[in-house]
């Protein structure tokens, strides 16, 4: 009882706020951790709707209508995802999100091919899944190389080059990264893995209707998308698996052989419906949405110049998706910070390791010391953040955080 009022107190302080409320003012919070994940869509919300009471079919039943009006929607949202990222639908696989995606992909892999080549290369900065993963595969036998990103967070295809060997299997590099939104040279490290023969995967979370991508342009093999980082529902991803030349996976557990036996199980076609939905939605507003995340950057920005507040920003501002902002403020500690600030909704790095209170790996990765680390808070825009809120958040967060340095003096 004592561990769980606990971790309900720690969530409590590390967004500053309790019941998605501001304490002092009951005014909804401002959200600013779209990484962590993207509210549904209300366009999403209304075609998964019918899918839970009035088509309510198993997509797999195919001896009557309720069972094909949810196998048709199913293919529907599949080609809509596929178009996404210039796939074909048959090349996208249903997971439950993204870490399984990840985990079907570089585990699926291995199993298949692994008696042949034992050689994986990844970042150091990737998400937990995929090093916690390769760890795992390092203990059964396989040798795995981390490549260190520069003090930006970027990689180079020639990083990539040095490390492959006749026995490397996989490259797996993140396009986007969720702590500090640098966008690795993908295209150009796939070029490379086509050249020597090696299978490229790319986590594509934080990426997918965010940033343009095409798997045939950059040759990539395998990649993992989530929904609910899409203004798609929680609950529901895909694993690109390409066909031509074929990319084969040992499935990760047993059952029906749904998926072209790589993932059994009953589809949820509503989530997948939902997941269709946003796919098309990013697809038609990508590019202005993207224009109008760089004028959020540059208000929330500008405005925190503004209260004279020293911070730093982690990760290249370049390569870059501007709906991330990764700050750190010297002399404050992130979790002071936020549990200083009220009525806003943020974090200090990855939802998935949140129950860690530790510096972000990541972070230390780029050559940050664990103080600096721990100093640091990440800020997200999205589709539904507005203008007066990101001055609001800007201008609370730059005079909390510079009173806190003076206190620190």
């Amino acid at each position: 009882m004592g561990a769980e009022m606990k971790l309900n107190e720690n969530r409590t302080s590390s967004f500053g706020l309790s019941d998605m409320e501001s304490p002092a003012s009951k005014a909804p919070a401002i959200y600013l951790d779209y990484q962590a994940t993207t509210p549904t869509d209300p366009r999403v919300v209304d075609v998964m709707l019918p899918f839970f009471s009035e088509k309510f079919g198993n997509p797999h039943s195919t001896a009557h209508v309720y069972g094909w009006q949810a196998s048709d929607a199913v293919e529907a949202a599949r080609a809509e995802i596929a178009g996404l990222i210039g796939a074909e639908p048959r090349e996208i696989v249903f997971t439950s999100g993204a870490t399984e995606s990840n985990n079907l992909a570089v585990k699926g892999l291995a199993g298949f091919y692994g008696d042949e080549k034992n050689h994986i290369i990844t970042v150091k900065s990737e998400h937990k899944c995929v090093l916690e993963t390769c760890r795992m595969l390092e203990r059964d036998g396989f040798d795995v190389s981390y490549i260190t990103p520069d003090e930006n967070g970027l990689i180079k295809a020639d990083d990539v080059a040095e490390l492959i060997q006749e026995r490397t299997l996989l490259v797996s590099v993140m396009a986007v990264n969720n702590e500090i939104g640098v966008i690795q040279p993908i295209a150009e490290i796939g070029a490379l893995c086509r050249e020597k023969g090696v299978f490229f995967h790319s986590d594509c979370a934080q990426a997918f209707g965010k940033i343009p991508l095409d798997v045939k342009v950059m040759n990539i093999d395998l990649m993992s998308i989530s929904a609910h980082k899409a203004y798609g529902p929680m609950g529901i991803g895909a694993l690109y698996v390409r066909r031509r030349p074929r990319v084969r996976l040992k499935p990760l557990f047993d059952g029906g052989g749904q998926e072209r036996g790589m993932r059994s199980g009953t589809l949820p076609a509503p989530l997948v419906v939902g997941f269709g939905e946003a796919a098309r939605i990013a697809g038609e507003v990508m590019q202005p949405e993207n224009a109008r995340f760089e004028k959020l950057q540059q208000l929330f920005l500008s405005t925190l110049d503004e209260t004279g507040v020293d911070y730093n920003i982690n990760g290249d501002m370049k390569h870059r998706f501007s709906g991330n902002l990764n700050l750190s403020f010297a002399g404050v500690n992130g979790e002071t910070l936020m549990a200083s600030l009220h009525g806003l909704a943020l974090s200090s790095g990855s939802a998935c390791t949140s129950a860690a209170v530790e510096p972000s790996y990541v972070l230390k990765s780029i050559g940050l010391s664990d103080d600096l680390a721990a100093a640091s808070v990440r800020i997200g825009f999205g589709r539904f953040s507005k203008d007066d809120e990101i001055v609001r958040a800007a201008k609370e967060i730059g005079s909390v955080a510079m009173k806190l340095q003076h206190a620190g003096e």
